[in-house]
């Protein structure tokens, strides 16, 4: 009985600990990321056409002047807009591109970095740039794409949650192979 007694006695000295307990950081919840699967798009009253992902749905923008070329890719499952504008290029393309930087440029107060990436294809007369912020910035990727004589598209993606890249950028990378396959394949029409 006193051995008994002692063997206990030991086990619970040894299973008590000075170790000070740490609370589990907090954790975001898993993300499953379906595949993709893309269809031709031809936007109202736009003159270009696209491949949307299945999971994207396009939202037409209305103008009291009439039919105009503005929609957004909406990603209902990820909580994410991909804002386009179109407008003709009549000689102002420097003033398009230099509008479109202007506006990336301001996230530059958030964002730790800031890469281009050009955009040239000769062969379907798709030139721009893609934008891609880094860090805590409202819109984590911006691009504009033109034909440089006739047509000019500007895009740029939102999330409606706070903006904290650890925990979008998994949605981030799953939308930017979108984004790289809209930019890949998108054909003007006219």
């Amino acid at each position: 009985m006193k051995k008994t007694v002692f063997l206990l006695f030991v086990l619970a000295l040894c299973s008590c600990s000075n170790d000070t307990p740490i609370p589990k950081p907090v954790g975001f919840f898993r993300i499953e990321l379906p595949e993709s699967s893309y269809r031709q798009k031809d936007p109202e009253f736009c003159p270009f056409r696209f491949p949307l992902s299945n999971h994207g749905r396009v939202e037409y923008k209305s103008s009291p002047d009439g039919p105009i070329c503005w929609f957004n890719l909406s990603y209902p499952r990820f909580d994410a807009k991909l804002y386009f504008t179109y407008k003709e290029v009549d000689g102002n393309l420097r003033e398009l591109i230099e509008e479109s930087r202007t506006l990336t440029y301001e996230h530059q107060v958030k964002a730790n970095r800031i890469q281009e990436k050009a955009v040239s294809d000769t062969s379907r007369s798709v030139y721009g740039l893609v934008y891609d912020l880094g860090g805590a910035v409202a819109s984590p990727l911006q691009l504009y794409l033109t034909d440089s004589t006739n047509h000019f598209l500007r895009g740029s993606l939102y999330f409606n949650a706070r903006p904290n890249p650890d925990s979008i950028n998994p949605v981030l990378t799953y939308l930017q192979k979108d984004i790289d396959k809209f930019v890949e394949e998108l054909e003007w029409t006219n």
